[in-house]
């Protein structure tokens, strides 16, 4: 069967889409980063309405566009599954949790900074989130990297990134402007086969 079909079949509906993101929203701790691991297991590993390389490409654009990364994921995955109608559910969804959280413990602020029980809790939750992330980009890795270019671009990346005075954003900049010149080499060695 088409998988094309296979999605199209099986599409979801908006509100679902809604329910969903509340419940990520609820549990999404350590940024952006730990939405990939809930998103891999219900939308790529339980339905199969993305792929990893589709997952990977949303999360990319996400990653590099303005704003909250969580909320472009919404977005993008939101219209992609249902059109616009998706992308306002999901970005409803994954606000609505933090609206809510962040109004409560504004209101009881003063109660909670000093609370010993909250610091272990939120110690707790820190230690959760990294495995919880590694274990997507473990999945995701094969999908990622398909060469060993893309592996030299990760490990540059890596370095400039940790031990270089350049920001995510030349980073970003960088990587496409290799990926540019990468894919007009290999365009200009196919067109010389032709020939």
């Amino acid at each position: 069967m088409d998988t094309t079909k296979h999605k199209k079949q099986n599409k979801p509906h908006p509100l679902s889409l809604m329910l969903f993101f509340i419940k990520i929203g609820c549990f999404t701790f350590g940024g952006g980063w730990s939405i990939l691991s809930q998103m891999d297991q219900e939308f790529v590993q339980k339905h199969q309405w993305l792929t990893d390389e589709e997952l990977l490409d949303i999360t990319s654009v996400a990653r590099s566009m303005p704003g909250i990364m969580i909320t472009n994921i919404s977005i993008i995955f939101g219209h992609q599954m249902c059109g616009v109608l998706g992308a306002i559910a999901c970005t409803v969804g994954i606000a609505i949790p933090s609206v809510v959280i962040l109004t409560v413990v504004t209101f009881f602020y003063g109660m909670l900074k000093d609370n010993l029980y909250v610091t272990y809790i939120l110690q707790g939750i820190r230690s959760a989130v990294v495995p919880t992330i590694l274990v997507s980009v473990i999945r995701m890795w094969k999908s990622a990297i398909k060469d060993k270019i893309c592996l030299i671009f990760l490990i540059i990346a890596c370095v400039l990134s940790l031990f270089a005075p350049v920001g995510n954003i030349e980073i970003v900049i960088l990587g496409i402007i290799a990926a540019l010149i990468l894919a007009w080499i290999k365009g200009g060695k196919g067109k010389n086969a032709l020939s």
